[in-house]
């Protein structure tokens, strides 16, 4: 249930992008948003689950290494994708589907945004739901796929291939989720601090090297009250 909700928005995205181009603005400022949400996700629920189970060490080293692994896959992604490490996430979209290279692009998108968090999610289902994550996931995944399914129609593509294309996408993401949870049922509290950590430390890398710096640079001047209300809807619903 948590992983078809979290996936929803890129379906719901798809559809929205299929029919209709988003300004860039309003991208930023949907992208400022999940980046507050994430952010609030982050520090009061997943990184203090995983120091809970396995103390400050473990915790920080799971942290480092997720950063690390998607800093790798993000460079080697890249080099499959962009034209220019400068392109943003819908600029990368937009030109691979000049070059016929939509597949690349969306494995980019779903392998560096959407399959660490939506693990992420899935392991935090080992102690409890998560509400403020599936939240911050739902947000951060709708202007995505709005702006790759608008890329797509721009470039020629029909209404139907974008809308298939972020329903596929969805649904593996949502896999991400089941995956999640099933690898980690019964692990012990060392392994699962490491991977509580870990996935969070992919995701603090995402918000560092894609959404916040497309939100700051598309998003101006609400990205700043954007990314207080997104914090802000998530704190209140950790705290609920």
């Amino acid at each position: 249930m948590f992983g078809l909700i979290a996936s929803s928005a890129l379906i719901i995205g798809g559809a929205a992008g299929a029919k209709w181009t988003p300004s860039k603005s309003l991208l930023g400022v949907m992208l400022a948003f999940a980046s507050g949400s994430l952010i609030a996700a982050l520090c009061f629920e997943l990184f203090p689950d995983a120091y809970e189970h396995g103390g400050a060490w473990r915790a920080g080293l799971g942290l480092l290494a997720g950063g690390a692994a998607f800093v790798v896959a993000n460079y080697w992604l890249d080099s499959r994708v962009a034209r220019s490490a400068d392109q943003d996430q819908s600029e990368k979209v937009k030109d691979a589907a000049s070059r016929g290279a939509v597949g690349w692009a969306l494995l980019a998108a779903v392998t560096l945004d959407g399959v660490p968090e939506n693990l992420a999610l899935g392991v935090s289902l080992v102690d409890d739901a998560s509400f403020t994550l599936l939240v911050a996931i739902f947000f951060s995944n709708l202007p995505e796929s709005l702006a790759g399914a608008a890329a797509m129609r721009e470039e020629g593509r029909s209404e139907r291939f974008a809308i298939t294309t972020w329903a596929v996408c969805g649904f593996i993401l949502a896999i991400a989720v089941v995956l999640g949870r099933a690898a980690l049922s019964g692990a012990s509290d060392n392994t699962l601090a490491f991977c509580l950590a870990f996935a969070g430390g992919a995701v603090l890398a995402s918000l560092a090297d894609t959404l916040m710096p497309e939100a700051f640079e598309n998003g101006r001047p609400w990205n700043s009250a954007a990314t207080g209300l997104g914090f802000f809807v998530s704190f209140m619903l950790a705290e609920a």
